[in-house]
């Protein structure tokens, strides 16, 4: 349902940047999409890849018109929301809702640390579960896995054996009812021990995925 607000053009978000590109990860890798990757994050994890949008970011607000506009002129219907932590941002919600009213397929990136219950069910969720290396394991609300579904991500991005653990620790216990894919830290583990891990531990459900954008472009590409 809409969620109508008397003063949208009071609206602005904090923008990092808005571009179109591909999906590097997640449920729709590889599909053409329009992200909006917003400034701020409530975590700090040791290996983030964006943090020009969590450090002293550089930004531009942008109204909700107006960042309507630029994803409907994209002529695509994926939109990525993602930062940072989209889900911290004020007003997030009115902005999910405008785009699944008005049509596109909405996938919210989010940390884990963040209550996804009232997440619109016909949103995407692709979840990070941090890891033992990333510094932040002890701020994932752990609930958050029961709320999602069939079409979600559940991601655990791994650097080293022990994060390998935890995520099968995780998976085993809570028994997730979405896609589960494991990612490497860019650099810091070999695909072939996740596959490795996997294989041998019974984790069959489990998709390995890599970062097409970091393949497809440099490590530090930004806008795609």
């Amino acid at each position: 349902m809409l969620n109508l607000y008397n003063n949208e053009d009071l609206i602005k978000f904090n923008v990092v940047e808005k571009f179109v590109s591909i999906e590097g990860e997640g449920i729709r890798s590889g599909y053409p999409a329009v992200f909006v990757r917003f400034a701020g994050c409530n975590l700090s994890c040791s290996w983030c890849d964006t943090k020009y949008a969590t450090e002293n970011p550089k930004y531009e607000q942008i109204d909700i018109d107006t960042l309507l506009s630029f994803i409907a002129s994209s002529g695509i219907k994926r939109v990525t929301l993602t930062g940072g932590e989209p889900l911290i941002q004020p007003y997030i919600y009115i902005l999910i809702d405008r785009l699944i009213y008005e049509g596109f397929e909405v996938n919210i990136e989010t940390n884990g640390s963040v209550s996804i219950k009232h997440v619109p069910r016909n949103a995407i969720i692709t979840m990070d579960y941090k890891c033992p290396s990333s510094g932040m394991e002890d701020r994932m609300i752990v609930d958050n896995i029961h709320f999602l579904g069939q079409k979600d991500v559940l991601k655990f991005v791994v650097g080293t054996y022990e994060d390998l653990k935890s995520a099968e620790r995780i998976i085993k216990t809570f028994k997730p009812r979405c896609n589960i894919f494991f990612s490497p830290v860019f650099g810091k583990i070999e695909p072939a021990e996740i596959v490795k891990f996997l294989l041998e531990n019974g984790l069959f459900d489990a998709r390995v995925q890599l970062q097409l954008h970091k393949i497809i472009w440099s490590e530090n590409s930004r806008g795609v």
